[in-house]
């Protein structure tokens, strides 16, 4: 999913649209309440999307090195175990 959809679902998650090549100039409104969220508005909120998805993959990581180090074994060990 683009970053420019995952955007508009942040700030505008009923809303229907379309667009082409990810360009907000393209976007056309079906289903929309209130006022279409600007360029700045959305620059902003793929802003925050790329931020969270960072925090998600850093706590994602970090549970899976806090868990291999409880069960003493490596990632490598883990996979071989699993296969």
């Amino acid at each position: 999913m683009s970053y420019l959809v995952k955007a508009i679902r942040k700030l505008k998650p009923n809303s229907e649209f379309s667009f082409t090549d990810d360009d907000y100039s393209t976007i056309k409104w079906d289903v929309l309440d209130g006022d279409a969220p600007t360029q700045k508005e959305i620059d902003a909120a793929i802003v925050k999307v790329k931020a969270d998805e960072a925090q998600a993959e850093t706590i994602k990581a970090t549970a899976k090195a806090a868990l291999l180090s409880k069960l003493g074994i490596t990632a490598e060990e883990a996979v071989l175990l699993l296969s």
